[in-house]
């Protein structure tokens, strides 16, 4: 039916038909011929820019403390789109009504990336042992990535509970840059390892817990796409595998493996070497600035929450931080 109908526009009827899907891969090829949608075009999610424009739109109506730009919120949302923005002024809002404020701030700001970044805050722990050993996994998470120079900067540390996560740690990613270096994984997964290694080197090998569960599938994902996707391995560049993302930009469903049993292990086995490699490394990270982090912790405990600048406060008395290179886009 829908090629009928545009079969029936005359060509210089000035007529454009648009249409939007997020499952190209599924679309009749009959669609795509020439002369019906020949143009595809890959709507990202908007860049810093784009965030302030779609900002500046849907705060007309609402109230901002003088404190607050729509410039720090559109550097505060990597990654949102309009429908994600739009929400977050909302959220912002109704917690600014909750509390009886007369216009929104930056806490009510922060408040609503964290809801929808992370889910509904739930009650703060009263079991002490087990706050602690929450806040020495988040604290592993934030130190290691503060102190590995190509990893990204620490946001916020919070043994608040969202969702399904009893402690969490934000860190600012980079939106600008586009291609990752085999240093820069090495550090994410360093970063990911960061709370087990904590939990190892306080507790002990034989009071590790389950928290960094999805810290080790996120460790192992990363650590197979540089075996088999990006050549980083003893393997050499070679592409072993196909890719394993998401469907919604047409790719496969499924995905198969062209590799023999032979390669297969020693795809294993490199993985396991990257993994083991960067897990040493921060375990003996987390065990040379141990004072740093003990401080951290009660800090912390205390706070319940820290900043990313309270944190490096901390950091810095104990240890030098390395510069991270950022790449800070103008607005103007």
């Amino acid at each position: 039916q829908l090629l009928t109908e545009m079969d029936g526009f005359e060509g210089n009827s000035g007529i454009i038909i648009l249409a939007a899907t997020n499952r190209p891969d599924v679309l009749d090829s009959a669609l795509m011929r020439p002369g019906r949608f020949d143009r595809q075009v890959t709507v990202d999610a908007p860049d810093i820019k784009g965030r302030l424009s779609i900002l500046e739109v849907h705060s007309r109506n609402k109230k901002l403390d003088d404190q607050l730009t729509l410039d720090s919120i559109a550097r505060r949302t990597p990654g949102f789109t309009g429908a994600d923005l739009a929400n977050l002024l909302n959220e912002a809002a109704i917690l600014t009504a909750r509390r009886r404020k007369e216009s929104i701030g930056i806490s009510e700001i922060d408040d609503a990336v964290d809801r929808i970044i992370a889910g509904m805050e739930g009650h703060p722990l009263t079991d002490g042992r087990s706050k602690r050993l929450i806040a020495y996994h988040e604290v592993g998470h934030a130190l290691v990535g503060t102190l590995v120079k190509d990893h990204d900067p620490v946001q916020k540390v919070t043994l608040i509970p969202r969702g399904q996560a009893q402690g969490l740690t934000w860190f600012s990613p980079d939106e600008e840059q586009m291609l990752v270096s085999r240093a820069q994984l090495k550090a994410r997964i360093m970063g990911a390892l960061g709370g087990r290694a904590a939990e190892d080197v306080v507790f002990g090998h034989s009071e590790v817990t389950t928290g960094a569960g999805g810290d080790i599938q996120m460790v192992a994902s990363m650590a197979r796409q540089m075996v088999t996707q990006f050549g980083m391995s003893q393997l050499g560049p070679m592409a072993l595998e196909g890719g394993s993302q998401e469907v919604f930009l047409g790719r496969d469903l499924m995905t198969r493996s062209d590799v023999s049993d032979a390669i297969s292990k020693q795809i294993d086995e490199q993985v396991r070497l990257i993994v083991m490699k960067c897990y040493e490394e921060t375990v003996a990270l987390v065990g040379k600035h141990r004072q740093a982090m003990d401080k951290l912790v009660e800090q912390l405990i205390e706070q319940e929450t820290m900043d990313g600048d309270e944190f490096r406060v901390v950091v810095a008395e104990f240890a030098e931080i390395p510069e991270k290179e950022r790449f800070s886009p103008l607005l103007a």
